[in-house]
C-alpha cells in the first residue's frame, strides 16, 4: 500500500479565510441528527431514572469529547485535502482490513437495528395497519429512495427538518416535567452515584452521547458541503459547535425527563429502543394522549434520521475507499472529489446503500445471528478508539501541515477520548459471552 504522507503535507489550495457565520451551518446539523439515536436517548433516560441529576455533568462531558473528536476529522480535511480514509492508508495496511471488516459486519447488522428502530414508533401510532416487520422494512426502503435520489443539499434540508421536530419535542417535554433547576446545577459538578459499577455506567453516559462511525463522516459531510480548504476552518468549527450543543440539548433534556418522571416516580423502563415505547406509555398517562403521540412523533424523527444519516454518510466512506483503491489511488481521496458530487452517484455509494438496506430484512424475519452480534458489539466498540488513536497520530505529524497540527488541547481531548473508548472497548469484550461463541 503506498505512503500518501508526501501528498498530505501541501494541504488543501489556499483560500482567503470565510467569516464564521450562521448561515453556513450545515454538515453539523446533520451529524447531531444522525448521532443521536434512540438507543443515546434512552441511556440517558436510564441514568436519569436511576441516579437523577447527578450524572449531568458526564452527559456535558461527552459532548465536549465528541466535539473534540469531529473537530479533528474536518481539520484533517481542510488542512490537507484529503480524505479521512487516505489518512489511514497513510499508517498501513492494517487500516484497511480494520475498515473493511468494521462496515461489512456492522453495517449488516446495524441496517437491521435501524430499521427497527424507525419502524418502533409508527407502528406505535398506527397499530393496525400493519406488523412492525413490515413497517421496518418500508423504513429502510424509503431511506434508501431518498439516499439514492437526492444529493447532500437535499439530504442536509431533510435533516434540518427532523432535527427541528426532535428539538421541539425533547424541549416541551423537559420544560413539561417541570425540572428542578437547583438539582440540574448541582448535577454539574462531577460527582460519582454511590452505586456499584458507578464508574463504568458514568464512563458509558460520556462515551454514548452522540455518535460512532458518523464522528468519522463529519469531515465527509464538510466536503460535500463544499468546504475543501484551510478558508472554511472558522466555519467548520462554529458548524461544529453547534453540532454538539445541539447534541448536549437533546440529551439534557431526556435526562430531565428521566430524572423528574421516572427517578422520583421509582419507574424503571427497559434498556433499548421499547424503553421509549413504555416510556410513551407513562407519557400519555400523565399527561394525555396528545403528548404521547407528540413524544412518538419526535421518537421517529430521532431513529429515521440516524438511519438515513448512516446510510448517506457511511456509504460516502465506503465509495471513498473503493474509488481509492481502485479508481486512481490517492489522486481519486480528495476533498474536491467529494464536494463534486460524484461520489454519490457511484456504483460503490449506492452498493454500500443496497447493503445496508437488503441483507439485514433477513436480520428482521429471523433474528440476528449470535455470534454475528458478538462481532457488532466488538468492532463497534473498538471503532472509538481507533478513531481517536489515528486523529492524534495523523494530526501530529508531517502528514498534517504544520499550521493545522495540534496543540496541547487538542491533544488532551483526543487522549482522553482514546483512553474513555478504549476502557469502554476492554468491557465490552470482557462482557461478550465468549465460551459460547466458540
Amino acid at each position: 500500500m503506498a505512503d500518501t504522507t508526501g501528498n498530505t503535507t501541501t494541504g488543501a489550495a489556499p483560500s482567503a479565510p470565510r467569516k464564521s457565520s450562521w448561515k453556513y451551518i450545515g454538515p453539523g446539523i446533520v451529524v447531531a441528527a444522525t448521532g443521536v439515536g434512540a438507543g443515546d436517548l434512552v441511556a440517558t433516560l436510564i441514568a436519569g431514572s436511576n441516579f437523577g441529576y447527578t450524572l449531568l455533568w458526564a452527559a456535558v462531558l461527552g459532548c465536549l469529547v465528541k466535539i473534540s473528536l469531529a473537530e479533528a476529522a474536518g481539520r484533517w480535511h481542510l488542512s490537507t485535502g484529503r480524505t479521512l480514509f487516505d489518512g489511514w492508508a497513510s499508517l498501513g495496511r492494517w487500516t484497511t482490513w480494520f475498515f473493511i471488516v468494521y462496515v461489512v459486519i456492522w453495517g449488516f447488522v446495524y441496517g437491521a437495528a435501524a430499521m427497527s428502530s424507525s419502524a418502533l414508533p409508527l407502528q406505535a401510532l398506527f397499530p393496525d395497519v400493519m406488523d412492525l416487520k413490515w413497517w421496518a422494512i418500508a423504513c429502510g426502503l424509503v431511506g434508501l429512495v431518498f439516499v439514492w435520489f437526492n444529493k447532500y443539499e437535499v439530504f442536509e434540508k431533510v435533516m434540518t427538518v427532523l432535527v427541528g421536530v426532535m428539538f421541539v419535542v425533547t424541549v416541551y417535554l423537559a420544560i413539561r416535567v417541570t425540572p428542578n433547576l437547583g438539582d440540574a446545577f448541582a448535577g454539574l459538578l462531577p460527582v460519582l452515584p454511590d452505586e456499584k459499577d458507578s464508574v463504568l455506567n458514568t464512563l458509558g453516559l460520556i462515551g454514548g452521547v452522540g455518535g460512532t462511525i458518523t464522528l468519522a463522516a463529519y469531515g465527509y459531510w464538510v466536503n460535500a458541503k463544499g468546504w475543501t480548504n484551510t478558508g472554511w476552518m472558522k466555519v467548520m468549527r462554529l458548524d461544529n459547535r453547534v453540532a454538539y450543543a445541539t447534541t448536549g440539548i437533546f440529551v439534557v433534556a431526556m435526562l430531565f425527563v428521566g430524572a423528574e418522571l421516572l427517578h422520583s416516580a421509582n419507574v424503571a423502563i427497559a434498556s433499548g429502543d421499547k424503553g421509549l415505547i413504555q416510556l410513551s406509555d407513562i407519557l400519555e398517562d400523565k399527561y394525555g394522549t396528545a403528548t404521547a403521540k407528540f413524544f412518538l412523533i419526535g421518537f421517529f424523527a430521532t431513529s429515521f434520521t440516524s438511519l438515513i444519516g448512516v446510510w448517506h454518510g457511511v456509504s460516502l466512506m465506503f465509495a471513498d475507499f473503493v474509488s481509492r483503491y481502485r479508481g486512481g489511488g490517492t489522486d481519486e481521496a480528495t476533498g474536491e472529489k467529494i464536494a463534486s458530487g460524484a461520489r454519490e452517484r457511484s456504483w460503490p455509494f449506492r452498493a454500500y446503500l443496497l447493503w445496508l438496506t437488503f441483507p439485514p430484512i433477513i436480520l428482521i424475519f429471523q433474528g440476528q445471528p449470535f455470534r454475528l452480534i458478538i462481532l457488532y458489539g466488538v468492532l463497534g466498540a473498538a471503532f472509538l478508539p481507533f478513531l481517536a488513536g489515528t486523529l492524534i497520530w495523523l494530526l501530529n505529524t508531517s502528514r498534517t501541515p504544520r499550521e493545522w497540527r495540534n496543540g496541547p488541547l487538542s491533544n488532551a481531548m483526543l487522549a482522553i477520548a482514546g483512553l474513555l473508548f478504549l476502557v469502554l472497548c476492554v468491557k465490552q469484550i470482557w462482557d461478550q459471552p465468549w465460551g459460547e461463541f466458540f
